[in-house]
C-alpha cells in the first residue's frame, strides 16, 4: 500500500459500527447538516445487520436519562424511542443484610430514570439509519492493514480496497483490531467473576422497576423489559438478568436444567418479583476491567469499549462510551466554529490534527478516570464479605433510605448527569 494512493479519501473513518461507532457516525452526520462543507465519513463494519453481531447480542442495556438527552441532541433517540422500556424505580439491596434503598423518578420530577433496550433490536435500527445517512458504509468489511503517516492513516480492507482517514476512530470493541495494529496496550484487571446473561419471566409484572441485589458472589441485576411482541408495558413480566458469579459457578449454572437454574436464581434473589417462571438462552462471559491509559494515538482516538470495558455492576459501560462519542463530536464542532466561517477555511480544516486529538483526551480524562475508579470501588466493596465492609455498605444503603437528600446525587450519577 505504501506505493499506491488510496482509492477513497475521508475526513473521518470509524472502525466498528456497533453502539459506539454507529452513534458517532450518525451524530457526525447530524453535525454535517450545519456545515457548508460537510465532513466525509466512512464506517467499516465486519458484520451485516442480519448476522449475529457480537456488539448487538441478546443482552439488554439500561440507557441512563442523561444518555437519552445526549442521543436526542445527536438526532438519534427518535428512531430508538419505541424500543425503550422505562425504568421508573430502582431497588438496591444487600442479600442477607439489612442494607437496602430505592431510587425513584417522581421525586426528581422525571418520567423515568432511564430506558432499557434490547441490543439486537437497536442494532437493526441503527444499521438502517446508517444506510440512509450520508455515510460511506463498508459492510461486511474487515481492516487488514493500517499504516499511519504524517497526513493520514492509510487502511487496506480485506477485499483489497484502500482508503485514507485524516482522523481514525477505533470503535471496534474490547478486542480492538485498531489497537492491535497500532501496538497500543491496555491494562486489564480480572475480577475473578463471570456473568450469566439471560432473559427471565416472573410471576408478577415488573411495573417498570429495576433491581440490583448484591450477593456473596457478586451483583445480580434485573432490568424491566417489554412484552415479547415488543410492546412496552408495566404489566410485562419479562426481565433481563445479569448475574455475577465465580467462573466455576457460572459455568455450572449455564449447563443445568431450566428448573434448577430458576431455583438457584430464586435462592439468590428472593421473592420480591414473585416466582421466576421461565428462563431463555443463557450466555456467560468473563468480567474484567480493561482500560487504555491514553485512548489516543497519532490521528486516532478510541471510543467506547475500545477505550475501556467496564464491569456491568452499575450499568455504565454504554453510557460512558456515549459520553466519549459526545465529547469527540463537541471537540470537532468547537474546532470548526473557532474561526472557520467560510468554505475556503473549512477546506483547510484538519479534523485529525494533534490539537483536536489532545483536546479529546483532555475533555474525557476526568470523567473516564472517576467512572472507572467508582466501578472498581463498587466491585471490590460489594463483592467482599469482610465484615467491616459488609457493615459499612449496609449502613450506607440505609442512610440513603433514611436521608432522602442524599439520594439525589447518587441518582444523578446513575442517570449520567455527573
Amino acid at each position: 500500500m505504501s506505493g499506491t494512493s488510496p482509492s477513497q479519501e475521508f475526513d473521518i473513518v470509524i472502525v466498528g459500527g456497533a453502539m459506539a461507532g454507529a452513534t458517532l457516525a450518525l451524530g457526525l452526520a447530524n453535525l454535517n447538516h450545519s456545515l457548508s462543507k460537510p465532513l466525509s465519513i466512512a464506517v467499516i463494519e465486519a458484520h451485516q445487520a442480519d448476522d449475529s453481531h457480537p456488539g448487538f447480542d441478546a443482552r439488554s442495556i439500561a440507557i441512563a436519562h442523561g444518555s437519552i438527552f445526549a442521543l436526542t441532541q445527536l438526532g438519534i433517540w427518535p428512531a430508538l424511542k419505541h424500543l425503550g422500556t422505562p425504568i421508573n424505580d430502582i431497588h438496591v439491596s444487600d442479600r442477607g443484610h439489612f442494607g437496602m434503598t430505592e431510587l425513584n423518578a417522581k421525586p426528581l420530577g422525571l418520567d423515568a430514570l432511564g430506558q432499557v433496550v434490547e441490543l439486537a433490536k437497536v442494532g437493526s435500527v441503527l444499521f438502517e439509519e446508517l444506510q440512509q445517512a450520508n455515510i460511506k458504509l463498508f459492510c461486511p468489511a474487515k481492516l487488514n492493514q493500517l499504516l499511519p503517516k504524517t497526513d493520514a492513516h492509510y487502511l487496506t480492507l480485506d477485499d483489497g480496497t484502500t482508503i485514507s482517514a485524516k482522523l481514525l476512530v477505533a470503535a471496534d470493541g474490547a478486542n480492538s483490531v485498531v489497537r492491535q495494529q497500532l501496538n497500543q496496550t491496555a491494562e486489564q484487571i480480572d475480577f475473578g467473576q463471570s456473568a450469566i446473561v439471560a432473559n427471565v419471566e416472573t410471576a408478577k409484572p415488573h411495573h417498570n422497576w429495576a433491581y440490583e441485589r448484591f450477593t456473596e458472589t457478586g451483583p445480580l441485576a434485573l432490568l424491566p423489559m417489554s412484552h415479547v411482541n415488543g410492546q412496552a408495558s408495566e404489566a410485562s413480566a419479562r426481565m433481563s438478568l445479569v448475574w455475577a458469579l465465580a467462573p466455576e459457578q457460572a459455568a455450572h449454572l449455564a449447563q443445568v436444567s431450566d428448573a434448577e437454574f430458576l431455583q438457584q436464581l430464586q435462592n439468590a434473589f428472593g421473592y420480591r418479583v414473585g416466582q421466576f417462571t421461565q428462563v431463555g438462552k443463557r450466555v456467560t462471559y468473563p468480567l474484567t476491567l480493561t482500560t487504555m491509559p491514553r485512548p489516543i494515538y497519532h490521528r486516532c482516538v478510541f471510543v467506547g469499549n475500545a477505550a475501556q470495558t467496564l464491569h456491568p455492576i452499575a450499568g455504565q459501560g454504554f453510557n460512558l462510551g456515549l459520553r466519549d462519542v459526545v465529547g469527540l463530536i463537541e471537540v470537532i464542532k468547537a474546532a470548526l466554529q473557532s474561526g472557520l466561517s467560510s468554505v475556503a477555511e473549512q477546506s483547510t480544516f484538519d479534523v485529525g490534527s494533534s490539537a483536536i486529538v489532545h483536546q479529546y483526551l483532555a475533555a474525557r480524562q476526568q470523567d473516564r478516570d472517576s467512572t472507572i475508579s467508582n466501578i472498581e470501588f463498587l466491585v471490590r466493596g460489594f463483592s467482599n464479605q469482610y465484615w467491616p465492609l459488609v457493615a459499612g455498605r449496609s449502613v450506607g444503603l440505609r442512610l440513603l433510605s433514611w436521608l432522602p437528600p442524599l439520594k439525589r446525587p447518587v441518582a444523578e450519577i446513575a442517570m449520567g448527569w455527573r
